[in-house]
């Protein structure tokens, strides 16, 4: 159930981060580009679990 998990919240932080990036405001654009990386580094969390069978 983590897997799926993580990677629900990291497609959400992708997509929240992606929008911000189309701001005019540099530091808004920054902050998306950090929480895409964040929602990245979620489903690859997810992926992880998946294949060890949420043992970690």
């Amino acid at each position: 159930m983590g897997e799926l998990t993580e990677k629900i919240k990291g497609n959400a932080n992708e997509a929240v981060g992606n929008l911000k990036q189309r701001s005019n405001d540099p530091e808004t654009r920054a902050e998306g580009r950090q929480q895409e990386a964040k929602g990245e580094a979620q489903q690859f969390k997810g992926e992880v679990e998946g294949k060890l069978g949420n043992d970690i």
